[in-house]
């Protein structure tokens, strides 16, 4: 008997509910044996589950996330030392991830993750502009933001394991 989704392979497998013949790698096993995939209802975890609507809301939540992230980050600017920009980097990358996963009602996932990155992103970037509007910062300055540019990096990598 061949396999109804793989002509060309040689099966004695069926489903045990429609007895459609299937293959090893067409099957899918169940408490109740193995199935076709149609049979077996193979459906993504709801948690996983992501529409438009849902990456609109993820963009929306970064994005104000990020805004108001930026300005605390520009207020409160202790980047003096590795140390500092390290817990920056924790608190910044906590709360963007938090907002991101509170505005899409804890879902998770890559396209999430991502999201919450560019709401990092944009927290660094509304800072770096802030400072060098009220006149804190040279272009030289940017340059050497190595503390700022580490507190990045663990931000992202934070707000990205708050959606895995």
């Amino acid at each position: 008997m061949q396999c109804a989704t793989h002509p060309s392979v040689e099966t004695e497998l069926t489903c045990s509910r429609c007895g459609k013949p299937i293959c090893p790698r067409c099957l899918v096993q169940t408490p109740v044996g193995a199935r076709c995939r149609e049979c077996a209802n193979v459906r993504r975890i709801p948690t996983y589950n992501i529409g438009g609507a849902m990456l609109a809301r993820a963009a929306g939540s970064a994005l104000g996330a990020g805004i108001s992230v930026g300005i605390a980050w520009w207020l409160f600017n202790p980047l003096t030392s590795v140390f500092f920009g390290a817990i920056v980097g924790f608190v910044a990358g906590f709360a963007v991830g938090e907002i991101v996963s509170l505005g899409t009602n804890r879902k998770a996932g890559p396209p999430l993750q991502a999201a919450a990155v560019g709401g990092v992103v944009t927290a660094y970037l509304v800072r770096v502009a802030l400072l060098f509007l009220s006149g804190g910062w040279a272009v030289r300055d940017l340059r050497a933001d190595l503390f700022g540019l580490i507190a990045l990096g663990i931000a992202s990598f934070i707000a990205a394991g708050r959606l895995r």
